[in-house]
């Protein structure tokens, strides 16, 4: 595990960079992160890539965690929190490695903590002009809606992975943030709500990938979704422990 850096409140925020065969994007993610949040430390999750993804985010400056095989975004997001609380981080802003999530947005994401657990950059709510299929368009939007009832709050991008975690939420997904397929979005929403966790949302602006194109075909996309709806059923019949008395436990 990377060295931990320096004890002080200027570097209580943890941008992590989950990163699976990134190299051609990892290094430009991180320089704008760098430019956004000079204050932030910025840790890469190598999930067990096969090109120099590790290289690159080294000589951009990013402390880097390599996975010794692929984890998922799920597995390298647990690994990013539990380094996070060891290094003595407040804050956690996850980031993706394909530049589709400003970093200029990171502030905005940590300002929601203010009155919440979990702070979601949300694609569909009034910014920029992110387009997706009709037909996915309606799934997430379903999704959103069953999502918005079990958090309490008006949820519109239930996938959204741009998003920051607050000091309560970290030590819950330290221990138990789900590595399962969808886990990184639905799930750990739902965990979050059924512990107590306050989720909310802020609009922002998605843009295209820097480089390589999407994981999901058509098919697959519809495939994703029916898996997230799945998903998100299981985990609201699934009972959570209260985060209070996992406090107490520990």
């Amino acid at each position: 595990m990377p060295t931990p850096p320096p004890q002080t409140r200027a570097r209580s925020l943890l941008v992590v960079v989950p990163a699976w065969n990134e190299q051609a994007s990892v290094g430009h993610v991180i320089k704008e992160i760098g430019s956004a949040c000079p204050q932030a430390g910025v840790l890469v999750v190598d999930d067990g890539s096969s090109d120099a993804t590790a290289r690159v985010a080294k000589q951009a400056g990013a402390a880097v965690l390599s996975l010794p095989y692929n984890l998922g975004v799920g597995g390298a997001m647990r690994a990013g929190f539990r380094y996070a609380l060891r290094c003595g981080y407040d804050v956690v802003v996850q980031v993706d490695a394909d530049g589709q999530h400003d970093p200029a947005a990171i502030q905005q994401l940590v300002d929601g903590l203010d009155d919440a657990d979990v702070v979601v950059g949300a694609r569909f709510a009034g910014q920029g002009a992110y387009k997706v299929g009709r037909a996915r368009r309606v799934a997430m939007r379903a999704l959103a809606r069953m999502l918005s009832r079990i958090t309490k709050t008006r949820l519109t991008d239930a996938t959204s992975g741009f998003r920051a975690t607050g000091p309560r939420a970290l030590t819950l997904f330290a221990r138990s943030y789900p590595t399962e397929y969808l886990g990184d979005t639905i799930e750990s929403l739902v965990i979050a709500a059924r512990s107590g966790c306050v989720c909310r949302q802020v609009p922002v602006v998605m843009r295209p990938r820097y480089a390589g194109t999407p994981s999901q075909s058509t098919w697959k996309s519809f495939a994703y979704l029916t898996r997230a709806f799945l998903v998100l059923v299981l985990a609201a019949v699934r009972r959570w422990p209260q985060l209070e008395s996992q406090e107490e436990d520990s």
